[in-house]
């Protein structure tokens, strides 16, 4: 057999391999894969040969991943998940005359992108659309992606990037915790819970600093790894947080959430449109950037 061909994976051996270690168990993988045992033990053999590695250590009526084992494991279940996403998107493509799979930042495409969507959709009614989230840049023919949309400098390998829009943060905070607040003084926000996004860690020490505040206690408060998150804490009442207007636009309208000062502090950083290189020419790609472009500052 071509070395090439030796080394490129079985898919169904490695469903088998993914199923065993799960359960710890090549009965219950047989039974979940409608397989025998045998056969189940037979395509891990096969692939342990294949790889040249030990996979699992039998421990009485167990099996166990071996060091080896749970080292290529992260690594199969990439691949039979993008393996998956790759059959998903043709039969997609398949039953649709145009398709699109839009990249987007998590709580960009939760709370900005996808409550105007309907309004992409109108327009073009025959259109499927996949929207993943990412919140760093990949690559594009790896992806699948047709665009992105992306946090940070206009910088993006074998890709271009089209500037959507400026990031304005303001100061927010829930009614119940502003009612506790003496004439909405600085200090007391100094002295009051303050809530943080965990990606962001300097945004306080940020704002403090352009309003001539001491910052020593900016880092004090609690920490969340999303801003979906935060923007929750801050509807509750746990604390004073700094976030991007944009993703708060339902809040300020229905009164959820208060602007606390009027002084916004814009990043250095900005949202882009990213497209890949090798594809410019895709029509339905540059009408969602043309789309995206007339819906900044457009209100939900």
């Amino acid at each position: 057999m071509d070395t090439r061909r030796r080394l490129v994976p079985d898919i169904v051996t490695l469903q088998a391999f993914e199923c065993a270690a799960r359960h710890g168990n090549f009965t219950r993988a047989a039974e979940e894969l409608n397989l025998t045992q045998s056969a189940v033990s037979r395509q891990i053999s096969d692939l342990e040969a294949q790889t040249g590695m030990l996979l699992f250590e039998r421990i009485r009526r167990r099996v166990v991943l071996s060091d080896a084992g749970r080292k290529f494991l992260p690594d199969v279940q990439r691949l039979l998940q993008q393996s998956e996403q790759l059959m998903v998107r043709a039969v997609t493509a398949g039953a649709s005359s145009t398709s699109l799979a839009v990249a987007t930042l998590p709580t960009f495409g939760s709370r900005w992108l996808t409550p105007r969507l309907h309004k992409f959709m109108a327009a073009r009614p025959d259109t499927v659309l996949t929207v993943g989230s990412r919140s760093q840049p990949f690559d594009f023919d790896e992806e699948g992606f047709d665009i992105a949309i992306h946090y940070g400098q206009p910088v993006w390998a074998h890709g271009t990037c089209t500037f959507l829009c400026n990031e304005v943060i303001v100061p927010v905070a829930s009614p119940t915790l502003l009612d506790r607040m003496p004439a909405r003084q600085h200090a007391y926000m100094l002295e009051g819970p303050l809530l943080h996004v965990s990606t962001r860690p300097k945004l306080w020490t940020e704002w403090f600093e352009m309003n001539g505040l001491a910052s020593d206690q900016a880092y004090r408060g609690s920490r969340f790894d999303q801003f979906s998150m935060l923007i929750e804490a801050a509807i509750s009442g746990l604390g004073f947080a700094l976030l991007p207007k944009y993703l708060i636009e339902p809040e300020l309208a229905s009164g959820l959430l208060s602007v606390v000062f009027d002084v916004p502090l814009q990043t250095e950083n900005s949202y882009y449109i990213a497209l890949p290189e090798g594809r410019q020419d895709n029509a339905l790609a540059r009408a969602f950037q043309h789309w995206l472009l007339e819906q900044v500052g457009t209100p939900l």
